[in-house]
């Protein structure tokens, strides 16, 4: 007789920043059972990410906590006027605005997605994220250590240290996720292949308090790059002065020599490069934290082994350039934790988990190299100035008094400066980078279209599609009430959706019999009916299939399956209904 197999959860999570929060939050709203433990004795002490794009905001939304974000959020409008000087006080070098917000980016924003970005330093994110999974069940555990790990075909049994008392337990789980940061102990234990370089610069962060009112609330921005004697030294590029809360919270960004031992940052001489970069020696400063870290260019070559998955810094691992960090480790997250749900409720075969990794180790390696990049385009500024690779104040203000000079040869630094600050929209105003991600694997059913054109530069432009692997776009409907809702409302929530328009009746009775022969829930949404009018036509102009067509939405909102026009009987889609979902959902 086969003995029975006992649980102390379903899933594991070891870790409580944006990845494991949002997992622990995501799992516990689809239902499963969850464990999430943190080593650390509370949640994220220093506001290290920040920027909180679209695409996270339409996660955010799905799971019901948009409105707790903004709300606790800086909105758009105090975000994107980023300056580039050589001081707060200093000479401005130039301003570009970022994040949709100037006015040939904020329409191309405001009409792909039905959320604005926010400035959502990590201290807030992460007690919206594991408060909410608390309260729909998951169970949270603080002060207790990840020590390691052993797994069979049937789960994972975790070693634990309760770091209050000093004992140590085991959590047997059917799964465990990985959620444990750069250095993560459940990456290494499983051996997953890492490519790139750990430490190729030093870089400090100085958190503290200062009210920078007037350098700041006339050009609001969350960042403020200064060009400083040292900026060409490690760093992420330049010195940063980036708002936490405006304009009296603030973390300084500034680079160390990753080849000399690291330096001794204590609190009066992190005041004074506070008070450096700011160019003001008498201002009052509160330095609250001084931390060390390195910028890395390293991502796995996989995000799982067995039964043991990992994301978040755990895979990818580069500097805060783009805003990309907590972005892509709440987006790994809501791509992994609906097809957990799906296979530990018997929905979906066990297969279906290979397409986490098939999905999201493309993403993770676009943004590590898009970081670094964006990192290193700060040069061409430096060039435009003709400041070098060492940098003093004399050949900085004559750089400065040169691109300001009525000569020809101000002309010609004014012209470099213009194409080289440009050049930064590839970091600042990346609406591509951040929302065309393109899902190719098992889980995916392409539909026979031809490859894919870029109609526009893919890493500026966010291009909606209904090709199979993207996302669904967005496109404002109607609801009974007259009140607005976004085609992203009618989907997702944990459940597989079928999307169709008025004429699509066809669909009906076969999502009915589908949803009866798989044991499996599925949402029909008929746009058109029920409450979802497409009032401004915008639904049938980015939709790309007939009335009667229809697509296959999973619960994260990208499309696995699409026909571009109803076939001639019930019967012949309600068998390929069934196809596309067993295919889909290895059944």
């Amino acid at each position: 007789m086969t003995p029975t197999k006992t649980y102390d959860t379903d899933v594991l999570v070891v870790g409580s920043g944006p990845a494991g929060g949002s997992a622990a939050l995501l799992l516990a709203t689809y239902g499963i059972r969850t464990f999430l433990v943190t080593k650390y004795g509370w949640l994220a002490n220093t506001p290290r990410a920040h920027i909180t794009n679209q695409r996270t905001m339409e996660v955010l939304r799905d799971l019901g906590v948009e409105a707790e974000a903004a709300a606790v959020g800086s909105p758009s409008h105090l975000m994107g006027d980023t300056v580039l000087c050589t001081s707060l006080t200093g000479d401005e070098i130039g301003r570009i605005r970022s994040w949709g917000t100037g006015p040939a980016t904020s329409t191309e924003y405001g009409a792909k997605s039905p959320c604005q970005m926010i400035d959502l330093p990590q201290t807030y994110m992460e007690p919206i994220l594991l408060s909410n999974a608390a309260a729909r069940g998951a169970k949270v555990r603080f002060d207790t250590e990840f020590l390691s790990l052993t797994q069979d075909e049937d789960g994972v049994a975790a070693l634990l240290r309760d770091r209050v008392r000093g004992d140590e337990f085991t959590v047997r789980a059917r799964y465990l996720i990985g959620a444990d940061g750069g250095r993560s102990r459940v990456a290494e234990q499983i051996g997953l292949p890492v490519d790139g370089r750990m430490g190729k610069a030093g870089s400090m962060n100085i958190v503290f308090r200062a009210d920078l009112t007037r350098y700041c609330a006339h050009r609001p921005s969350v960042l403020y790059w200064v060009l400083r004697p040292g900026a060409e030294t490690g760093g992420i590029g330049m010195g940063l002065v980036r708002m936490v809360r405006p304009w009296n919270e603030w973390l300084l960004v500034w680079g160390y020599d990753i080849e000399q031992p690291p330096p001794d940052v204590d609190e009066e001489s992190a005041r004074n490069i506070v008070r450096e970069l700011v160019g003001d020696p008498e201002l009052p400063v509160e330095v609250t934290s001084t931390s060390l870290w390195t910028v890395n260019h390293s991502y796995a070559e996989t995000f799982s082994s067995g039964r043991v998955f990992c994301a978040g810094d755990a895979v990818h691992r580069h500097p805060p350039s783009n805003g990309l960090g907590s972005n892509t480790s709440i987006q790994d997250s809501y791509n992994l934790a609906w097809k957990l749900a799906m296979v530990i409720r018997g929905e979906a075969g066990p297969a279906l988990l290979d397409s986490y990794t098939a999905e999201r180790t493309p993403v993770g390696r676009q943004i590590v190299e898009r970081a670094n990049l964006s990192r290193d385009q700060f040069g061409p500024i430096f060039e435009a100035l003709g400041v070098g690779d060492a940098l003093d104040e004399e050949r900085l203000a004559q750089g400065v008094a040169t691109a300001r000079a009525a000569t020809p040869e101000g002309a010609k630094r004014r012209r470099l400066l213009e194409e080289a600050i440009q050049l930064k929209n590839y970091e600042f105003n990346a609406h591509g980078v951040e929302m065309n991600q393109r899902y190719v694997s098992d889980a995916v059913l392409p539909d026979g279209s031809p490859a894919e054109t870029w109609e526009h530069d893919p890493e500026l432009i966010h291009q909606p599609t209904t090709r199979p692997g993207a996302k669904l776009p967005h496109a404002w409907l109607v609801d009974e009430q007259g009140e607005r809702l976004s085609t992203l409302d009618v989907v997702g929530k944990g459940v597989l959706s079928v999307v169709t328009g008025l004429s699509g009746s066809v669909w009906d009775t076969a999502v009915q019999a589908c949803s009866d022969e798989l044991g499996l829930p599925l949402r029909m949404v008929r746009i058109g009916a029920n409450g979802s009018h497409d009032a401004y036509g915008e639904w049938s102009r980015v939709s790309e299939i007939a009335e009667d067509g229809v697509l296959l939405v999973r619960p994260d909102g990208h499309i696995a399956w699409r026909r571009a026009a109803a076939p001639a009987t019930d019967e012949a889609a309600r068998e390929e209904l069934l196809g596309a979902l067993r295919h889909v959902l290895k059944r």
